[in-house]
């Protein structure tokens, strides 16, 4: 089974192609601006323009994200323009992605979790969504043309039943890559299951060494990616008001 790049020999020949790169860059480029932004707010920097706060109503930046996707959505859809004006459009789309996608947790809990432990989960959202929209945009996908109908059928089974796997053991990340990449869906299919999964429950016992390791390699994952997320969002500081 090998992984190949559909579409196009030359890459980034079509406007599509063009159109998805550009809304990529302009998500993340956004997303990063205004992390940012609400780091140097955070840290009270004097020159750094504060909060859009008229009448001391405080507008959350998702709010102009929102504007941004139904504007560039309605023109990508009522006018489907050609280039340039697809790009623009794109990249429009992009960062209102961007802004919208940093405040995925105040979507998720109706709360203003941002600086709490909660809003860790914005940071999840932009990586997803920049995962997926790079597959996408490459076209990757996990089967050959040239495998035949069998070995067709038997690429499908094999990352289904990887990435069933994967998810059962608890594994999400290792899930979404494994439906793009089958080597990382074996690879999460073999290894230990994390605690507290449907997979943990069902096949590791209370006491047994299985599940003490899982639970040591869980609290070593959790560590990193913690440490992970915080470099890019910032270290949480606020109790969490769910709590």
């Amino acid at each position: 089974m090998t992984i190949e790049l559909s579409g196009n020999e030359e890459f980034l020949a079509s406007e599509g192609q063009r159109a998805g790169l550009i809304l990529l860059a302009s998500m993340l480029l956004s997303f990063g601006f205004i992390r940012m932004s609400t780091r140097m707010i955070r840290a009270e920097v004097s020159w750094w323009p504060g909060n859009v706060s008229p009448g001391g109503l405080h507008i959350h930046h998702l709010v102009f994200g929102i504007v941004l996707l139904l504007v560039a959505g309605f023109l990508g859809f009522a006018i489907q323009p050609d280039s340039p004006w697809l790009e623009i459009v794109a990249a429009l789309f992009g960062i209102g992605a961007g802004l919208t996608l940093d405040e995925f947790a105040l979507w998720l809990y109706l709360e203003d979790v941002y600086w709490s432990d909660e809003g860790r989960r914005s940071v999840d959202a932009v990586i997803f969504a920049a995962i997926i929209g790079g597959a996408l945009m490459l076209g990757l996908v996990p089967v050959s043309s040239e495998d035949g109908t069998v070995g067709l059928l038997l690429s499908i089974a094999l990352v289904v039943a990887t990435c069933l796997v994967a998810a059962l053991k608890g594994k999400v990340w290792s899930t979404i890559g494994g439906m793009f990449i089958p080597l990382v869906g074996l690879v999460a299919a073999i290894r230990l299951a994390r605690p507290g999964s449907v997979w943990a429950k069902r096949r590791y016992s209370a006491g047994s060494d299985r599940l003490a390791e899982a639970e040591r390699r869980d609290a070593r994952h959790d560590r990193r990616w913690r440490s992970f997320q915080d470099k890019i969002g910032g270290v949480p500081d606020k109790p969490s008001p769910r709590s």
